[in-house]
């Protein structure tokens, strides 16, 4: 088996590309589920964010499922897939790839708090569509708890500028003081409450939010003391605004040369910025060609001056090395996986033998109370225990060596087990892990 990633992200593909692997979690159950039905890829856990989507994967065969993998994708992405954008990464690599985007260190913003919990929900989808097993389940488990550790024993989150935060550092940028400007929203979500959040503490006074569903505009609003706009009446708002800051779930552009073009002539001559932090992206590009506006996306961010760089850095480096002791710790973990099965059939053989030479015993004694009996019973399986504990640790010792196969062999023909291992599941090891 191989453990494998394949993937693009911010650094690797441009916002244009990446929308087109933005999968909502309905479509990324639909993905796995078409996974199901191929035999060659056993688990499989799918991530799409904004800046990144990556398939994780144990592979039987990686010959044959790679070029598979790579079909569906150009299916995915139609005309516009190159292989130049992404990355294929095995083994330790993906190991280690995979902590340090839960660690956020491959993030476009260095310290950002979300990917945990997106990793944690592409696990959960995964999970519950019947795609992880033993090797899944363990590296992200791991990966999750290597997050969190790395968020406790560095400073790395320690103000990090989010993406919200970096599009209103931006609209600073480009329009000094905020107290006087006319800010829109387009969107209600997490996002545009963290971006309203973050614009009314640098100092905006006041600001308008349009949403599909005026309720949740109204909300928002409310919890901002702005002005709630219906959807309707957004695009003749936007002609005033001098900044619109867009983050909507939308599927296609919501601001296009059609809707918003005739009417920035009202404007006279007024330049008006839009920032589009959506993926896939709010702002149709062509809006670029009108005068007076200017588009910024996603990946414009990441030139947003960071206050905490060195300081993170730093921190990051302390991260790099929490990573590389966890990626031992796990190797060592998974190391015995490959002689699992024996070690599984010879415990429950001996605990079946036990049981039944105790369950003889207890006939023969009927005036033992229950209280000696469960004395009895420890005993017995203190010295199961005992006896097992030098085969494990031998079976344990040249787990993944070249004498794996031989110690195998002898302890099933020593103990009459099954050496298959099919009765209980095929933890076979991994292949290039190193």
């Amino acid at each position: 088996m191989q453990l494998t990633v394949l993937g693009l992200n911010h650094r690797t593909a441009p916002v244009e590309i990446r929308e087109r692997f933005n999968f909502s979690n309905d479509r990324v159950a639909s993905i796995l589920r078409r996974l199901r039905n191929y035999d060659n890829i056993p688990e499989a856990m799918l991530l799409s964010t904004c800046n990144r989507t990556e398939l994780y994967m144990v592979i039987e065969n990686p010959h044959e499922a790679i070029p598979f993998i790579k079909s569906l994708l150009k299916h995915l992405a139609g005309e516009h897939y190159q292989s130049e954008y992404f990355y294929n990464l095995n083994g330790t690599n993906c190991v280690k790839h995979l902590f340090r985007v839960a660690s956020s260190l491959d993030s476009l913003i260095v310290g950002e708090g979300q990917i945990l919990s997106q990793i944690k929900n592409a696990y959960h989808i995964a999970r519950i569509n019947g795609m992880t097993d033993t090797i899944l389940n363990t590296i992200m488990n791991k990966a999750i708890a290597v997050g969190k550790r790395v968020r406790t024993e560095t400073k790395i989150a320690y103000s990090s500028v989010s993406v919200s935060s970096a599009a209103v550092e931006l609209a600073i940028k480009i329009l000094g003081d905020l107290s006087k400007a006319q800010i829109l929203v387009v969107g209600a979500g997490h996002m545009s409450e963290l971006t309203a959040q973050h614009l009314l503490d640098k100092g905006a006074q006041t600001i308008c939010v349009s949403n599909r569903h005026y309720e949740r505009a109204q909300d928002l609003a409310d919890k901002f003391h702005g002005t709630a706009i219906p959807y309707r009446a957004m695009f003749e708002h936007a002609a005033d605004a001098d900044i619109i800051i867009t983050s909507t779930g939308a599927p296609h552009y919501v601001l296009t040369a059609e809707n918003l073009g005739p009417l920035l002539p009202k404007r006279n001559g007024r330049p008006l910025i839009l920032i589009d932090i959506a993926v896939p992206r709010d702002v149709d590009p062509r809006l670029a060609d009108v005068d007076g506006v200017t588009i910024y996306n996603i990946d414009d961010l990441e030139d947003v001056v960071d206050t905490n760089k060195n300081f993170r850095e730093k921190e990051a480096h302390v991260a790099e090395q929490i990573i590389s002791e966890e990626i031992g710790a796990l190797k060592e973990r998974l190391r015995y996986y490959t002689m699992r099965p024996v070690m599984v059939q010879l415990h429950d053989k001996m605990n079946f033998l036990r049981q039944k030479v105790l369950k003889k015993a207890f006939i023969k004694m009927p005036e033992l109370n229950d209280h000696e009996k469960r004395i009895i019973d420890l005993m017995t399986q203190r010295l199961e225990h005992k006896f097992l504990r030098e085969p494990m640790k031998a079976m344990n010792a040249v787990a993944g060596t070249a004498e794996e196969e031989r110690y195998k062999k002898m302890m099933c023909d020593l103990f009459l087990l099954n050496e298959t291992g099919e009765e209980f599941g095929d933890e076979s090891k991994i292949d290039d892990w190193d």
